[in-house]
């Protein structure tokens, strides 16, 4: 941020920022549950509720798959529904999260990556939404507070005009809790670019009946999920719809990916959330000291972005994937394997995996200096190992 735009900030916590945008989207129904570290997201929501900022309602319940339930009741009945979780609460929500895809309700979840239990951790990694990647939902994570407060503006239009759930997703503690300058867009603006919202087949809209969740086996079960594919495939070019007009609306790019010097660079990681500012920091140091090191971010995970990543990734040397998960019996975290993948058809790059900072580990500014200076060697030495642990012991 420039100093003029310093002068119109706020300082806020990612929670409270995330807070501000519902209170500007101002949905129907928002049925919650709490648990660290999303609590405050609700706390902050909940002042503005009692302060008659907000006009819908804010349902308390009895846990977290109730809260899932609930979204799910209201959005088929035509609302607009937000919700957010963390870690265990998204675990048990499991049942309901599936429903509500499969349904195509347009539900925007605020989720504080956590790490699952156990042992028992309340600190950040993305082992909870990533357990949810094949469920339907769309995804997005946040390096800021300020990426959390757009997104969750962003998502709600996304989600309603691609008819399907999406996670807006920020790291646990170090954006839901850590203060900094947040700048908020005009309430009148916000709702101008949201809108009003109807749902397609409302339940209680008693001249067109619906029948919703119904039994489905063999005979039509397959063709529907081959549909429910098509539309979360095909939400991509709605993504750069909504996207175009955000930017025409807030003077704010929102891109599937982020490119960080990373045109002329030999020497590239890739990462999600708040540890790409760490890696952007790490860069600028990187640069003076004129080394070709560069960073691309990836904002939408679901539907992950293939051919964008095949397009940009093709011309580089070496590659890492940072990932705040473990993917047990598997070769490497979600994200490396999902890149991989992408580029199997291509002649490069090579691709080495990091696996780093689960249960809220610290990844600093060395530790990325050392990624680099590693993967830089395997530009022309042979790699032995594909997939390695980043700040462990032992």
């Amino acid at each position: 941020m420039n100093t003029q735009e310093l002068k119109k900030a706020q300082a806020l916590s990612g929670a409270e920022a995330v807070a501000h945008a519902m209170r500007q989207i101002d949905p129907d129904v928002v049925p919650a549950y709490p648990i660290t570290p999303q609590t405050d997201i609700m706390h902050a929501f909940a002042k503005f509720v009692s302060d008659g900022k907000v006009t819908g309602e804010l349902i308390c319940v009895e846990s977290e798959h109730s809260a899932m339930s609930a979204c799910v009741g209201a959005s088929g009945a035509g609302a607009r529904v937000m919700t957010a979780t963390s870690a265990n609460g998204l675990a048990l929500m499991w049942e309901i999260v599936y429903i509500a895809a499969s349904l195509r309700l347009p539900i925007v979840m605020s989720v504080v990556n956590r790490a699952l239990s156990g042992p028992i951790n309340i600190h950040c990694d993305h082992s909870d939404s990533m357990g949810c990647r094949d469920s339907g939902w769309m995804q997005m994570y946040a390096e800021n507070n300020q990426e959390a407060y757009e997104q969750t503006i962003f998502s709600m239009k996304f989600a309603e005009r691609a008819k399907i759930p999406i996670m807006t997703c920020m790291d646990g503690f170090i954006t839901s809790h850590a203060v900094e300058p947040v700048i908020l867009f005009d309430d009148a603006k916000v709702k101008a670019f949201i809108g009003d919202y109807r749902g397609d087949w409302p339940l209680l809209d008693v001249d067109k009946p619906v029948t919703m969740g119904p039994l489905d086996l063999f005979d039509y079960y397959f063709e529907h999920k081959r549909k429910q594919s098509e539309g979360i495939y095909l939400a991509k070019n709605i993504f750069n719809e909504v996207a175009e007009e955000f930017d025409r609306t807030f003077g704010t790019k929102i891109d599937v990916v982020e490119k960080y010097f990373f045109d002329d660079a030999d020497t590239v990681i890739v990462a999600m959330s708040s540890t790409c500012g760490t890696a952007k920091v790490t860069i600028d140091k990187m640069r003076k000291e004129g080394k070709k090191v560069g960073l691309l971010k990836i904002r939408l995970f679901r539907p992950f972005p293939s051919w964008e990543l095949r397009q940009i990734l093709k011309g580089k040397k070496i590659v890492a994937v940072l990932d705040r998960s473990e993917s047990f019996g598997a070769f490497g975290g979600p994200l490396f394997t999902e890149i991989r993948s992408a580029m199997y058809e291509e002649k490069g790059p090579k691709i080495v995996n990091y696996i780093f900072g689960l249960g809220g580990r610290e990844i600093d500014a060395g530790m990325i200096e050392r990624v680099f200076t590693e993967i830089d060697a395997y530009k022309t030495n042979e790699i032995k190992e594909y997939v390695k642990y980043l700040g462990v012991r032992g």
